[in-house]
């Protein structure tokens, strides 16, 4: 399969570090090109489903201004300009549940959108999670923190509590790994 390539940018608007909009010309395979193809860049991010020593796992009860109602959300947020994504899910971890974990599974990277980009979501496994230190969450949200047992989080999973594909897909992929690896 051949690649569609890009023939020029054009910055549209960047109206704060968390968002750019470029229009690309692109070439398709075909040959043909397309003068207008909108493309997002917004900082990657990280989101870590965490289990404590006890078998408990992270997450936030929480409003998001994109969701409708109240959602559940791993630990998670942005990476800082040449963080390393491991780093960042590590810190991301400490600032928003004052929790650290001795364990760390990759368990992927995704592209948002695959059509616009839209940044890179960068998925951890945190196990033996114990509490190091305050929290120091910035988060603009009201948030909670829950201790879910497995069965709790399997539940909130399957009634679509996790409402961003993101979030859903960073628990799916942690259990599973769980799962594979007999560390259920």
């Amino acid at each position: 399969m051949q690649l569609w390539k890009t023939i020029s940018k054009r910055l549209l608007c960047e109206p704060n570090r968390f968002l750019k909009v470029e229009l690309h010309e692109v070439e398709i395979p075909d040959g043909r090109r397309i003068a207008d193809w909108p493309w997002l860049i917004t900082p990657d991010y990280a989101n870590v489903l965490a289990r404590t020593r006890d078998g408990r796992f992270l997450c936030f009860r929480q409003t998001k201004y994109a969701v409708e109602g109240v959602t559940l959300a791993p630990v998670g947020g942005f990476l800082e300009p040449g963080e390393d994504p491991l780093h960042a899910a590590q810190r991301e971890l400490r600032e928003e549940t004052g929790y650290e974990s001795p364990e760390w599974h990759v368990l992927g990277t995704c592209v948002v959108d695959a059509n616009r980009g839209a940044g890179v979501a960068n998925l951890f496994l945190a196990l033996d999670a114990e509490p190091a230190c305050p929290p120091r969450a910035d988060d603009l949200e009201q948030q909670e923190l829950l201790r879910l047992s497995r069965a709790e989080l399997e539940e909130a999973l399957d009634r679509r509590e996790f409402k961003v594909l993101a979030w859903a897909t960073v628990i799916a992929l942690g259990l599973r790994y769980l799962d594979k690896n007999g560390r259920s």
